[in-house]
Order: structure tokens, then C-alpha cells, then sequence
């Protein structure tokens, strides 16, 4: 049986919630940076798209909090949990779009 905390969502829910957030927001950093900043082979050396993904990273706290997922309850553990999946879905989509030079 599920157990539901202060925010109303069942635990397996506010993961499923947190863990598709995250990778989204990864995959449209992505997606913003190879729009904002192009896929050119000076571009993957460049540090510029980092800041596409920090303001992806800060976007989702809000997103979150309006969803039903209380973010007052998140240990550092979950905030390490959402930088990671973040970045990582961040870094595979945007080595592709580099790679392919879409």
C-alpha cells in the first residue's frame, strides 16, 4: 500500500513526479542550448551552454512546488538526485545534437 506524505501524492508518485521533471527539463536544456548557442564545433568547447542548464536546474524548484510536490522536504539527496538526472540527460542529448550537428 502506497503511503501518501504532507503533499498529498503517494511516495511512488512524488518520484515518478521528480524523476520525469528532471529528465525533461535535461532533454529541453538540451534543446534550448543548441537552439540559443548553435551545434558548432566551437560551441563544444565553449562553457556558454552551462548557463541553459543551470536555469534549468532553478526552473524546476517551481515546477515542482506547483505540481504537489513539496520541495520543503528535500534533503540534500534529492537535490543531488535532480542536479544528476538533469545534467546527465543534458549532457547525452546535447553530445547527440553536437555529434549529428543538427
Amino acid at each position: 500500500m502506497a503511503t501518501e506524505n504532507a503533499s498529498g501524492l503517494s511516495d511512488h508518485m512524488r518520484g515518478v513526479t521528480v524523476t520525469t521533471l528532471a529528465c525533461v527539463g535535461g532533454i529541453v536544456a538540451a534543446l534550448v542550448s543548441a537552439q540559443v548557442f548553435g551545434t558548432s564545433a566551437g560551441v563544444a568547447q565553449s562553457r556558454q551552454p552551462l548557463a541553459v542548464l543551470a536555469g534549468a536546474l532553478f526552473a524546476q524548484y517551481p515546477v515542482l512546488g506547483l505540481v504537489g510536490v513539496d520541495i520543503g522536504e528535500f534533503g540534500i539527496k534529492d537535490n543531488l538526485y535532480v542536479g544528476f538526472m538533469t545534467f546527465t540527460f543534458w549532457f547525452i542529448s546535447y553530445a547527440v545534437l553536437l555529434s549529428t550537428g543538427v
